[in-house]
C-alpha cells in the first residue's frame, strides 16, 4: 500500500521560512516524479513545483523563494519555503507521478496535506 505523509506545516510570520517533508512508503521516489501542490480556502488546487530524477520545476508564484529537493535513500521529498507571504497560506500536498507534470490529474498518489499559515 502506497502512502505519502507530509509533515512540517505550521504558522510562520511574513518573511519567514518553513520546510515541509514528504515521506513515502510502498513506492520508491527514485522511480517517480514528486510534485507539490497547494490549495487555499475557496481556491482551486495550484501546482507549486515538481522534481524528477533529472530536473526541478517551479510555478511562477514561488520561483526564487521555494526549493524542492529529494533524498531517494530516505525516500523523502522536501519543500523549503523562504520569504513566505500571506498568499502562501494553504494546505500543501505532495504527490507522485510517472513524470513531472503540472496537472494534478497526472498524479496517482497523494499525501493527506499539511497546513501552512503565514501571518502578517
Amino acid at each position: 500500500q502506497v502512502q505519502l505523509v507530509e509533515s512540517g506545516g505550521g504558522s510562520v510570520q511574513t518573511g519567514g521560512s518553513l520546510r515541509i517533508s514528504c515521506a513515502a512508503s510502498g513506492l520508491s521516489f527514485s522511480n517517480y516524479a514528486t510534485g507539490w501542490f497547494r490549495q487555499a480556502p475557496v481556491k482551486g488546487r495550484e501546482w507549486v513545483g515538481a522534481i524528477s530524477w533529472r530536473n526541478t520545476f517551479y510555478g511562477e508564484s514561488v520561483k526564487g523563494r521555494f526549493t524542492i529537493s529529494r533524498d531517494n535513500a530516505k525516500n523523502e521529498a522536501y519543500l523549503d519555503m523562504t520569504n513566505l507571504k500571506p498568499e502562501d497560506t494553504a494546505t500543501y500536498f505532495c504527490a507522485a507521478a510517472s513524470y513531472a507534470s503540472t496537472r494534478d490529474r497526472d498524479y496517482s498518489y497523494w499525501g493527506q496535506g499539511t497546513r501552512v499559515t503565514v501571518t502578517v
